[in-house]
C-alpha cells in the first residue's frame, strides 16, 4: 500500500486565529431570491469556463424569527450560478415543500425538526408527532435532464434548472412511493459496464431499525432506474454518504446507538438521540453492483465518517479514502450551533482505508493531518485511482477550527497547495470544474482528457468583514497563486452544504 508522508510543504502565512463572531455571522437566513447578474467581479472569469453551479444548503435558520435549533433542519435554498463567455449569472430560490410553504404562512415553526427542532409548546406539543418536514437541504443535481433538490429522508424534489421553480416531488417514474427515501450523495459513475460504458447515477436509500434495509438504485443517462438491489445489515445505520468503484459500493456503518424514546416523548430530535459507541468498531459494508454476488462485512477501529472522497480496485484489494472522526460530533439538547466550542472537538482527517476482500482485514493509514471536509475529485476519476483530492481546510495545519481554506493534496507526491481565506473568510465545499472531460450530453466522460488537476476549483466564501459571499475561482493546478477570480455577490449565502456543477448554461440571455 502506497505511503503518504504527512509534510506540509504549502507555505501558510501567519495569521490571527478567526474570530468566532465573524464565522457566526454566516448562520443568519437569507429570506429574499435574487436574479441578476453578476457585475462586481475581481480578476477575470475563465472564458473556457461554461455552464452552471448549483449548491444547495439552508437558508433559513429561523422561522419568523423563531430559531432552528441546528442548520441541518434549515429549509434548502439553491444557489446557481451560471458562466458563459466570461460572465457570471446568479440566481437564488426556496425549494417550495409542502412543509415551507405552510411555515412561511403561518409564520412560525410547525413541524419538528431530526437535528432538534421543536414545534413550539414542549414536549407535550411533540410528543408522538413523527411527521418530519422535508427540507430538500442538503444536495442538487442536474441528471437525465432533471433538476433534482435531495434530502436523504424523503423523495426528491424536481426543480425548473432554468427558473429554480419547484415543480413537485420526484418518484423516478414510480420507482419511489411517497416518503421514500433517496440519499443527497449520489456517485456518477463515467463508465458503468453495465451500460456499455455509459455514465450512470448511483445512489440509495436506508431504512433504519433493528436491521436496517439498503437500497441500490442505479440510473441511467435518462434517468430511468434500471437497477435496484435491497440487502440487510444487522443493527442501527446511520449512513450519510457512501464510496463506488465499478463493481461495488461501500456503506461505513458508524457505531452508533440510538434510543427512540426521547423522540417518542417529544424531549428530543431524532439526531439527539444517537450516542457514539467508541468500544464498538466502525463495520464496512462491500455491497457488489452484480446482484448474484454476496455482501461481504468487515470490521476497522471506531471512527465516525460523514464523507468519502473517493475509492478505487487494486490487485484485488478496495481502497476508500475518507474524512474520519474520532466520535460523533453530537448534538446536545439546548445547546447553541452558533456557540461550538471548536478547540474541544476532534477535526475530521482524511484517510485511506484499504480492505483486504480476501483475507477480511482492515488497514488505514492517515493522508492528512490537517482539519479538513467536503472532500471533491475529478468527476471521470469518480469510482478509480486518482491522484488528486480537493478539500475545504482548516488555516492552521493543527486543531480543529472551521473551514477557511481549500486545500489540494497530491496522493502520488505527499505535495499539498493551500489557498486560503484567513483570517475573516469561511469557505464551502471545494467543487472541481475540468477543463474538458464531458460528453455530448454533458456528463462525465470515462477517458479523462488532458491532465487530472487541468481545470478550475469554486467554492462560495463568506467574507464577514463586508458580510458578504464571494464566489471564488481558482485554478485547480496552483491553487498557491490564489483566485483567478473573485465574484462578489450583493449579500451573503448562508453557509451550506454540497453542490454539483453542470456544463449547460441555465443562466439568463443578455
Amino acid at each position: 500500500m502506497q505511503s503518504f508522508q504527512l509534510q506540509e510543504r504549502a507555505t501558510t502565512v501567519p495569521i490571527d486565529p478567526y474570530n468566532p463572531q465573524d464565522w457566526q455571522k454566516g448562520y443568519r437566513s437569507l429570506p429574499k431570491e435574487y436574479d441578476y447578474r453578476i457585475d462586481e467581479v475581481e480578476g477575470e472569469i475563465p472564458p473556457e469556463l461554461q455552464g452552471t453551479l448549483f449548491r444547495n444548503g439552508p437558508g433559513l435558520l429561523d422561522v419568523n424569527g423563531q430559531l432552528l435549533h441546528h442548520p441541518f433542519d434549515g429549509d434548502g435554498m439553491i444557489c446557481a450560478i451560471a458562466f458563459k463567455d466570461g460572465q457570471a449569472h446568479f440566481r437564488n430560490r426556496f425549494v417550495r415543500t409542502e412543509g415551507f410553504q405552510k411555515e412561511q404562512k403561518a409564520g412560525k415553526i410547525l413541524h419538528r425538526g431530526v437535528f432538534g427542532t421543536q414545534r413550539p409548546g414542549g414536549p407535550l406539543a411533540n410528543a408522538f408527532d413523527f411527521n418530519l418536514k422535508n427540507i430538500a437541504n442538503t444536495q442538487v443535481i442536474y441528471w437525465g435532464g432533471k433538476l433534482l433538490a435531495l434530502w436523504e429522508a424523503a423523495e426528491p424534489h424536481r426543480l425548473d434548472p432554468q427558473t429554480l421553480e419547484t415543480l413537485g416531488r420526484e418518484y423516478l417514474d414510480g420507482v419511489l412511493s411517497p416518503g421514500s427515501a433517496f440519499a443527497a450523495h449520489p456517485w456518477i459513475d463515467p463508465g458503468c459496464a453495465q451500460e456499455n460504458g455509459a455514465p450512470c447515477l448511483v445512489n440509495f436509500a436506508i431504512k433504519p431499525g433493528l436491521s436496517t434495509n439498503i437500497t441500490v438504485y442505479e440510473l441511467n443517462p435518462d434517468g430511468k432506474v434500471v437497477r435496484q438491489s435491497v440487502h440487510s445489515v444487522p443493527g442501527f445505520a446511520f449512513i450519510h454518504d457512501f464510496a463506488i468503484t465499478p463493481n461495488y459500493c461501500v456503506f461505513f456503518q458508524n457505531p452508533v446507538h440510538f434510543n427512540p424514546l426521547p423522540f417518542a416523548l417529544g424531549l428530543r430530535g431524532a439526531a439527539e438521540c444517537i450516542t457514539f459507541q467508541p468500544e464498538q468498531p466502525t463495520r464496512i459494508l462491500v455491497i457488489p453492483r452484480r446482484t448474484s454476488e454476496s455482501m461481504q462485512i468487515l470490521e476497522t477501529k471506531s471512527g465516525f465518517v460523514f464523507h468519502h472522497a473517493n475509492a478505487f480496485e487494486q490487485d484485488g484489494s478496495i481502497y476508500v479514502d475518507s474524512v474520519c472522526y474520532e466520535a460523533f460530533p453530537e448534538v446536545e439538547p439546548g445547546s447553541d450551533f452558533r456557540e461550538v466550542d471548536f478547540a474541544s472537538l476532534a477535526p475530521g482527517h482524511l484517510w485511506r482505508f484499504h480492505l483486504d476482500l480476501a483475507g477480511k482485514q482492515v488497514e488505514r493509514q492517515l493522508i492528512e493531518s490537517r482539519c479538513c471536509e467536503f472532500p471533491f475529485v475529478h468527476p471521470s476519476k469518480a469510482g478509480r485511482p486518482y491522484r488528486y483530492a480537493y478539500l475545504g481546510a482548516a488555516h492552521a495545519a493543527t486543531g480543529n477550527a472551521p473551514l477557511q481554506a481549500i486545500l489540494k493534496v497530491d496522493l502520488e507526491s505527499s505535495d499539498r497547495q493551500l489557498w486560503s481565506a484567513a483570517p475573516q473568510g469561511y469557505v464551502g465545499e471545494p467543487v472541481f470544474v475540468p477543463r474538458s472531460g464531458y460528453n455530448e450530453q454533458g456528463l462525465p466522460q470515462a477517458e479523462m482528457t488532458g491532465e487530472e488537476d487541468d481545470g478550475w476549483v469554486l467554492t462560495l466564501v463568506y467574507d464577514s468583514k463586508r458580510e458578504r459571499s464571494d464566489v471564488v475561482i481558482l485554478d485547480a493546478r496552483d491553487l498557491n497563486q490564489g483566485p483567478v477570480a473573485r465574484l462578489h455577490l450583493k449579500h451573503h449565502v448562508p453557509y451550506g452544504l454540497h453542490g454539483t456543477f453542470t456544463p449547460a448554461y441555465f443562466g439568463r440571455d443578455r
